[in-house]
């Protein structure tokens, strides 16, 4: 008994590193070619695996679509963007800003974790009032928490610089260090999900009746996945504001919160190896989109697909998942060092 629950922890243990070297292999294969417009869209996949991952720490477990951590997002990218910039630009594009702040140019890893911190906090304060909703009605109040923060980060001008465009971030973010906090947020997701909270937390998504009965806590084990989940939805938004240079408050509104929630989807929500394979599968789909649509010549022609065709794409590839395969390209499953590549892991198999 205690060898077969030693061998069940030790395969559940295997996910986040066969997660993070197949992400270390890709790395090294898009930086080796030298093209370094891969290189950075790679880097950029890899934004959107700790930005994914981190949505899965809490919508994985708890079962609640949340609409509103791309306002998580904002608010780690703007954190991290008053801590870097230099005081001249700040007091040029920033005038608002408390002295402390306005003076303050902090190495960039703090300038991160602090992002990461104060969105922590932020989901903390909207957690203890969101959470203690349900269902679609806890759904619809992210939303509404994702256009209060896009509200007051598009109108609070001396402070955010409103809609205009924040520049000057030092562009200190590549594919090595993306990969770092990518690799960061899969071993903290997966700690997350195989301790007591996890554990308890899907308990309460497979049967939330029956969980309450049982003496969980639902409130507490949301917030808490929460709250470590907006620490690294803020840490993706630094990552992304340094990795472009220039920041905007509708950078982290309607497209980001559907492209999260499309990679969430199409990989599958029931696991992490879900939740990574959706952003690589995605995210290669979306770089051969964009190059179509920026053409190519062919003899003496210029072939080119229409703009936005990779929109349309996606959109139709998540009705196609959703008909043939609701649960997901992984189906709900782990990938686990086991005789089977892929075992079932967390969601009981249906009578």
């Amino acid at each position: 008994m205690m060898h077969t629950h030693t061998q069940t922890r030790l395969r559940s243990y295997s996910t986040p590193l066969l997660l993070s070297l197949s992400l270390l292999a890709l790395t090294v294969l898009a930086v080796g070619l030298g093209d370094k417009a891969l290189a950075r869209a790679m880097a950029e996949m890899l934004i959107r695996v700790t930005l994914v991952v981190a949505l899965w720490i809490f919508v994985g477990n708890s079962g609640v679509i949340s609409f509103g951590h791309a306002g998580y997002m904002c608010i780690g990218a703007y954190m991290s963007a008053w801590l870097t910039l230099k005081p001249t630009m700040k007091a040029l594009l920033l005038p608002g800003l408390p002295d402390w702040l306005a003076q303050a140019q902090w190495p960039v890893f703090p300038a991160a974790l602090a992002g990461g911190t104060l969105a922590a906090a932020v989901g903390l304060l909207s957690g203890a009032a969101i959470l203690r909703l349900s269902g679609i009605a806890a759904s619809i109040a992210t939303f509404a928490f994702l256009a209060i923060v896009n509200t007051v980060y598009s109108n609070w001008e001396d402070v955010t610089g409103a809609t205009s465009s924040v520049v000057g971030l030092p562009r200190y973010v590549d594919a090595w260090v993306a990969l770092a906090w990518s690799v960061a947020a899969i071993l903290v997701a997966s700690l997350y999900a195989n301790s007591g909270s996890g554990l308890a937390l899907r308990a309460t998504r497979e049967d939330e009746v029956a969980a309450q009965s049982s003496g969980i806590d639902m409130y507490r084990h949301r917030l808490l996945s929460l709250v470590i989940s907006a620490f690294f939805t803020g840490v993706a938004g630094a990552l992304l504001g340094h990795f472009i240079g220039v920041l905007n408050p509708d950078s982290f509104y309607l497209g980001l919160t559907f492209i999260a929630l499309a990679m969430l989807v199409v990989g599958g929500i029931g696991s992490l190896t879900g939740a990574v394979a959706g952003v690589v599968v995605l995210s290669v789909a979306i770089e051969v989109l964009v190059r179509l649509e920026q053409g190519f010549d062919l003899g003496d022609a210029h072939l080119a697909i229409p703009n936005g065709t990779q929109e349309i794409v996606i959109g139709m590839a998540m009705i196609v998942i959703l008909i043939l395969r609701p649960s997901g390209l992984t189906g709900g499953r782990e990938w686990t060092l086991s005789r089977r590549l892929f075992q079932t892991k967390g969601r009981p198999k249906q009578a």
